[in-house]
């Protein structure tokens, strides 16, 4: 099923950071971005889903962190720009999580208008659909928009959120 339709692509409008995950470019909406920071000692935390990899200490906050790349079943290796992406994401409680997200490299900040965003497709893609906002076209290359509050279930972050 579709995500969004082409009427919706306008409200998609606006920045995204890429980052690159096995070799592959997503957009991530730069509004729910806090920090990119080097990948540091995880704390393991128990009885989590496997693409949890555990929590870290930014500054005196406890953050859960999330691998996207075990998340999408892609190839996680560590390589030099390795790096965290610190997102903000809203609860139905009404609060804010900030997370961290394991990614293979971030691109760039690009700028996007609702003519160079498509409709996610009905299948094909890589990933569960229901994760992504659609597709851009960017540089010639198609780059997958993440629904960042859609990628770990809801009562993922819930309990994640109680660590933290």
């Amino acid at each position: 099923m579709s995500t969004v339709n082409t009427s919706d692509t306008a409200r998609l409008a606006g920045k995204y950071l890429t980052v690159v995950l096995d070799n592959e470019a997503y957009g991530i909406a730069v509004l729910k971005v806090r920090e990119i920071i080097r990948l540091q000692k995880i704390t393991p935390v128990p009885q989590m889903p496997v693409f949890v990899k555990g929590v870290i200490n930014l500054r005196g906050r406890v953050i859960p962190v999330i691998d996207l790349r075990i998340k999408f079943g892609l190839k996680a290796e560590l390589a030099e720009r390795t790096c965290v992406v610190v997102v903000q994401i809203a609860l139905e409680a009404g609060r804010n999580v900030q997370m961290g997200l394991v990614v293979d490299s971030v691109e760039e900040v690009v700028s996007l208008t609702g003519a160079e965003i498509e409709p996610t497709p009905e299948f094909g893609a890589r990933i569960d659909t229901s994760y992504l906002l659609g597709l851009a076209k960017i540089k010639g290359v198609v780059k997958t928009l993440l629904d960042i509050e859609r990628v770990v279930a809801p009562e993922t972050i819930e309990r994640l959120a109680k660590i933290g």
